[in-house]
Formats: structure tokens, C-alpha cells, sequence
């Protein structure tokens, strides 16, 4: 049977990217952040699951802001890194599971999860840039991927204790698919940041570890938090953190924090990374 190995929750700042894809990653602003990307590089190289599904959100990219859904699984074979304006990323494209995909789809429509299904869709920063984050520059990334596309974008959103109860019911597709497979589980997006208004640039470390300690100590105290929550303490985009709490879900009830990174600043955001990986004989 399938088994998920552990989570991930990352970033997904778009500079980044711009930084590894133009060769600055050992420029002084960069150098600290790509540093503490070590340990985590070299946990993804020794821990490689057979698909990964991350959990993303499009920046009006190729979801149009009056068509969004608010939970969609890519089920295609291959997606291609999306042109966000200034062309497409030189990165891999990516290889879907499709198999994989459509047994999660199917057992959250038997969840009651009205899941969206697309299967030709390019995907931006908010996907490429873990991978990126994971696994470097390779000719081919290592992994198969299931997107898992989350509406932070258009109003209204899901909630966090929503996310939560999604990534509940992925780790239980996850564990009735019948192939005998490893799978790792991505949160993307946040952490605390804001890129527009009064309080734009707006950073809080404090906010910020609260919720990265809850991951292990009280995932349930992140899933009660509400937008307004989110928006006041985090910064507008900072909601974007909704999306850990499906990674965060789809784990065991007990997980142990193996990796932590936070830096700030990066491009005016708080970066954020912690690696999961579930205790033996816990509950999924």
C-alpha cells in the first residue's frame, strides 16, 4: 500500500527562484538563505518518495481570477512550468502521477470534498519554486507530482480548519491506493508577508514560530485560526499558510520536526521551511 514519509512546508517566494535561475544565489543578500538550504537539500537527497503532492496556489497565472476553484487536483501526465510575464522558468517539466491523482480524487468526492479536475495546466512559482528549493537545478526532477491548486487568491477562501480536514482525507486516499509507493506531502506559500498596501512588507517572526512550533505540538491551534487571524497577525498574503495545514493534515497524528529554517528577509517576505517526518505507529 501506499505510505506517506513526510511533509514539507515551504516559501514559495518567486525570488528565490529568479536568484538560483540567475546565478545569485552566492551574491551577499542571497548567500544566508541558500546556506540554510543545505540540511534541507541533503534530507530530499537521501529521502526521495515516488510522487510528491504539493500544495500550491496559482497567482493568476493560469486561473483566471473569475474562474477559480476552490480545491483543484492536476491529473495530467506532464505540466510545464508557466510563463508568469517574463517568460517561463528554465526548469524540468514536471511528471504527473495520474494514477495516483485520480484515486484521490475520487475518494475526496467520496469524502464529500467537491474537488475541481484539471489535467492541462501550467504551474507557476507557487509549485516550481519548492521543487526548486528541494532539489536544486537537476536535468530531471526526481519525483513524480500530484498539484494540489488552493484558493488564496479570490474571495471567498477556505478555511484553515477546511485545509485540515483536506489533508485528513489525502492521507486517506494516500493510504488506500493500492500500489506499494512512498509519497511526501508539500504546504507551500506564507509565511508571514504582505506586498500591497499601509502595512505592506510587514514581517512577524512571532506569529510566524507560533505556527511552525504548532505543527508538531498543536496542529489544531493553527486549523482554528481564521482569515482575520491570518491577516492581521500575518499580512494579507500570509494566508496563504492556510495551505500548510493540508500538508499538516495528511501526516500521522504525532510527526517529528527533523528540519527548520527562517530568514528574513526575503524579497521583503518572511521565508519559512520545516521538514515532517511521521513517528512509526501513530494514526494516520
Amino acid at each position: 500500500m501506499a505510505k506517506i514519509v513526510a511533509g514539507m512546508g515551504t516559501s514559495h517566494v518567486p525570488g528565490v527562484g529568479a536568484a538560483m535561475d540567475n546565478g545569485k544565489t552566492d551574491e551577499d543578500y542571497w548567500k544566508p538563505l541558500f546556506e540554510g538550504l543545505v540540511p534541507l537539500r541533503k534530507w530530499h537527497a537521501e529521502n526521495v518518495p515516488d510522487v510528491n503532492i504539493i500544495v500550491f496556489n496559482d497567482h493568476a497565472t493560469s486561473y483566471s481570477l473569475n474562474n477559480y476553484s476552490t480545491f483543484t487536483v492536476g491529473v495530467g501526465e506532464r505540466f510545464k512550468p508557466a510563463d508568469e510575464g517574463w517568460g517561463a522558468r528554465q526548469v524540468p517539466d514536471m511528471r504527473g502521477s495520474p494514477e495516483l491523482a485520480w484515486h484521490i480524487v475520487e475518494c475526496l468526492m467520496a469524502d464529500e470534498f467537491d474537488m475541481a479536475v484539471v489535467a492541462d495546466v501550467d504551474l507557476d512559482h507557487g509549485l516550481t519554486v519548492p521543487l526548486s528549493i528541494a532539489y536544486d537545478q537537476p536535468d530531471e526532477w526526481p519525483t513524480e507530482v500530484v498539484p494540489v491548486c488552493v484558493n488564496v487568491i479570490q474571495h471567498p477562501l477556505p478555511t484553515a480548519m477546511r485545509c485540515y480536514k483536506l489533508g485528513q482525507a489525502i492521507g486517506r486516499a494516500v493510504a488506500s491506493f493500492p500500489k506499494d509507493i512512498t509519497v511526501g506531502v508539500w504546504g507551500t506559500g506564507g509565511l508571514s508577508h504582505q506586498l500591497g498596501g499601509e502595512r505592506v512588507g510587514v514581517v512577524n517572526p512571532e506569529f510566524d514560530t507560533a505556527f511552525l512550533d504548532n505543527l508538531t505540538a498543536d496542529p489544531l491551534a493553527n486549523a482554528k485560526l481564521t482569515h482575520t487571524d491570518f491577516i492581521r497577525d500575518a499580512g494579507c498574503e500570509g494566508v496563504e499558510m492556510i495551505m500548510w495545514n493540508v500538508m499538516r493534515g495528511a501526516l500521522s497524528d504525532r510527526v517529528e520536526e527533523v528540519f527548520r529554517f527562517y530568514h528574513v528577509p526575503v524579497s521583503a517576505t518572511a521565508y519559512g521551511a520545516v521538514i515532517l517526518e511521521n513517528v512509526q505507529g501513530s494514526n494516520a
